[in-house]
């Protein structure tokens, strides 16, 4: 949640950025296998395109996220024994990018 903003923002030269706060879902396991992180980041990007970078997501999120997110949904899976790398941050550039080019051509 909120840790991001104290321990991954200023490395990364971030500015304090909004959060989900998962509330009673947080850390709570769910029958079908999808992460419990899932449906909340859905739920918060209200069909606004979204990327995800995680080490933890798997093929049952990208389906739930396809189901039930109507905008684009990005999740990008980032090792957690070395955390963001310049291929994770051109991946991220490029969705924005597609973001931008289907914006300005519909």
């Amino acid at each position: 949640m909120d840790d991001a903003n104290r321990w991954i923002a200023p490395v990364l030269g971030l500015p304090e950025l909004p959060f989900v706060d998962f509330g009673d879902v947080l850390l709570q396991e769910r029958p079908d296998g999808v992460h419990w992180k899932t449906e909340p980041l859905v739920d918060y990007a209200g069909g606004r395109p979204f990327a995800w970078v995680d080490d933890e997501q798997s093929e049952l999120d990208q389906t739930y996220v396809t189901a039930h997110h109507q905008g684009p949904g990005l999740l990008h899976h980032v090792n957690p024994r070395i955390g963001p790398r310049e291929n994770d941050f051109h991946t991220l550039a490029d969705f924005a990018s597609s973001l931008d080019t289907s914006r300005t051509t519909g």
